[in-house]
């Protein structure tokens, strides 16, 4: 068994990208470096180099993707104070710059989010924009935040007088964004609200970092019923766009709809009628050539309903019905279906139909009691007044403005997301999509975590917030859901109380069960003063070289920022165990252990051992501190003991 020693750096971006195309297409490496030239003559036509092509600049766009590609020697450090049922909860809280805790996340999320939330600084001139030092953001995080003392970038308005308007807004989104994407799932999707400042350029950039394919649509929505009448035109509405990473994979559910009405019934009960043909036009015949096949209709056999037999194999006199051509774009659809499914559903949920104009479709029975969600979102439930009340309520004042409404939320994570999937909000604020998430959960028993992200951005001395106590964002959103899921527990037990008295049911949704907890983390240097290169002084100390850990810092500190390194879910539980005054860490049941202390000896290992076989973990990793051991053979005991029981990795840090 090898030694692993495990660095303080977070996924490298470009060699992930660069092992892809190895992998892609292995004649282009030429001594481990990509020849472009062979790149080129590989991809053929499909290389632009026309000077005037169509591409959407702007100044410091470079910059920001390589600052998006660049490693983070930064960590998450656990804030189990401020976190709420630490020990149980599936959902996090990290406090931070989003764009460092993006590249932290990278190993452990990397396609594992369903649905992100963005509800980023509009760019109005009165919201923050704050420029990214790229050098080392990290190191600009922590000067904008007042932990180191040197003079750095501030957070301020971002002023049309300026000069930089648009560009500062790009720069701070475009990374960002690119980070995002990676750790949606294949069939995740993004919602971000906007208003008219930035809606057309931050539609460029999406369909540059997600594609314009997988644009799926832009949501108008009444924010402001009661619009003010000043100016030119008063604005009552902002957007929110709708994009996929990849369209091809992604399936959206229909949001309820109370007292729905239905034209046809049958044995079954009532439903209506819904096109088998797929309305994506990504979706056709060279796409998916599976799902283009004919049907056969019999004409005249009219069964009930006045629907129409039919078939999947050709007969005397029954008319051959394809998907319908797009009349919009000339683009042949295909069915929703694959042939194998059609055939067990022929003449019952699926059945022959003739249009008003005589023409011959395949129809779906549909028994859904919900509808397609709407562009237009206009309901005086999606408003921001509606959102500011909402957390005027929890907080008895006003605290924050314009929050997002708690049913808009709602209504993006019901039509995306299953019942266990992760959302993740980057700009958190006051947190609604937490809170959202945990009413959501409460009404339909599902069990949806939430990640929020927010920047410790600083309320003014003259706000209401900070004359309460608040002193920055994070304190407000971190209250919110604390409040929330009380409120949310306590609603539960009051309604199924009133059921009860009324009709001796309840609801079938476990108050003790909702996880209205969340663990805490802030974003700050590595603990680990390898790992947390000062560019300030970078002379080595002999008080480097006896100690590991940055000062302040301690051993939980550091258990997490392993696991995060390797990319290990921060909610899963870790235990500790005591072997001969040796600390031993478990997390997630073995699979990775970890041991910080000095003077470590064989006999550790031999427990450790005995660990494994109580803990029946098929897969475990070791970790230790480099400088831990008693002495070099002390070292080379434990890694053949380890060994011979079947350890995976032995790593030091």
């Amino acid at each position: 068994m090898n030694e692993k020693i495990l660095n303080g750096q977070t996924l490298d971006i470009i060699s992930e990208n660069v092992l892809k195309l190895k992998t892609l297409f292995p004649e282009i490496v030429t001594e481990d470096k990509i020849d472009f030239e062979k790149l080129q003559a590989v991809l053929g036509e499909y290389i632009e180099t026309d000077n005037e092509r169509y591409n959407f600049t702007w100044n410091g766009k470079g910059r920001a993707l390589r600052l998006a590609q660049t490693p983070s020697t930064g960590t998450l450090r656990p804030c189990k104070e401020e976190s709420k049922e630490w020990n149980t909860t599936q959902n996090l809280y990290f406090e931070g710059d989003n764009l460092e805790v993006l590249k932290l996340l990278q190993k452990t999320y990397h396609g594992k989010i369903k649905m992100i939330y963005i509800d980023p600084p509009y760019n109005t001139g009165k919201d923050f924009v704050y420029p990214d030092y790229y050098k080392d953001n990290l190191v600009n995080y922590l000067r904008l935040t007042g932990q180191k003392n040197e003079d750095g970038s501030r957070i301020s308005n971002n002023s049309e007088t300026s000069g930089r308007y648009h560009t500062n807004w790009l720069n701070m989104m475009y990374p960002r964004l690119r980070l995002a994407r990676n750790i949606l799932r294949d069939d995740g999707v993004i919602f971000i609200s906007i208003d008219d400042n930035e809606v057309n350029n931050l539609r460029k950039v999406c369909d540059e970092i997600f594609g314009s394919e997988n644009f799926i649509g832009v949501f108008v929505i009444n924010s402001s019923p009661s619009a003010i009448d000043y100016g030119h035109i008063a604005k009552m509405h902002e957007y929110a766009l709708f994009y996929a990473k990849n369209s091809m994979e992604t399936i959206t559910k229909q949001l309820p709809e109370k007292n729905k009405d239905f034209k046809y019934i049958d044995e079954i009960g009532p439903f209506n009628l819904y096109p088998l043909y797929n309305g994506n036009v990504a979706f056709n015949p060279k796409t998916r050539p599976n799902l283009f096949y004919p049907f056969y209709l019999n004409p005249s056999n009219i069964l009930e309903n006045d629907f129409y037999e039919i078939g999947l194999e050709k007969k005397d006199g029954w008319i051959e019905v394809y998907p319908v051509v797009s009349k919009k774009d000339g683009i042949q659809r295909v069915w929703r279906w694959s042939k194998n499914k059609a055939s067990q559903e022929l003449n019952r949920e699926i059945v022959g139909y003739r249009t008003e104009e005589g023409e011959f479709r395949i129809v779906q029975k549909t028994r859904h009691t919900g509808k397609v969600i709407r562009s237009l979102q206009i309901d005086k439930d999606i408003s921001s007044r509606r959102g500011t009340g909402e957390v005027e309520k929890i907080f008895g004042t006003k605290l924050f403005s314009f929050p997002k409404p708690i049913e808009l939320i709602k209504r993006f994570v019901n039509v995306s997301v299953e019942e266990t999937s992760i959302v993740l909000d980057i700009f958190s604020g006051s947190a609604t999509t937490a809170h959202a998430v945990m009413q959501l959960n409460a009404e339909d028993g599902g069990n949806r975590k939430f990640i929020m992200v927010q920047l410790p951005e600083p309320c003014g001395e003259d706000t209401e917030a900070y004359k309460v106590g608040y002193k920055n964002i994070c304190e407000i959103g971190k209250e919110r859901i604390r409040r929330a899921g009380e409120e949310i527990k306590t609603g539960i037990v009051e309604k199924q109380n009133g059921q009860m008295a009324l009709d001796g049911e309840t609801n079938t949704v476990d108050p003790s069960s909702l996880d209205i907890g969340f663990k805490v983390f802030k974003l700050d240097s590595s603990n680990l003063k390898k790992w947390n290169p000062d560019y300030d002084n970078l002379e080595t100390t002999l008080d480097d070289m006896v100690s590991n850990y940055v000062e302040g810092r301690t051993e939980f500190d550091v258990v997490y920022e392993i696991m995060l390194k390797y990319g290990i879910d921060l909610t899963f539980p870790v235990e500790e165990y005591e072997f001969n005054g040796k600390k031993v860490y478990s997390i997630g049941f073995g699979a990775l252990v970890i041991c910080l202390d000095d003077d470590i000896t064989p006999a550790l290992a031999d427990d450790i051992v005995k660990l494994k076989q109580e803990l029946i973990s098929e897969t475990m990793r070791v970790v230790f501190k480099d400088n831990g051991f008693k002495n070099d053979a002390a070292k080379t005991n434990v890694k053949e003991t380890l060994k011979q029981a079947g350890i995976d990795e032995f790593v030091t840090v």
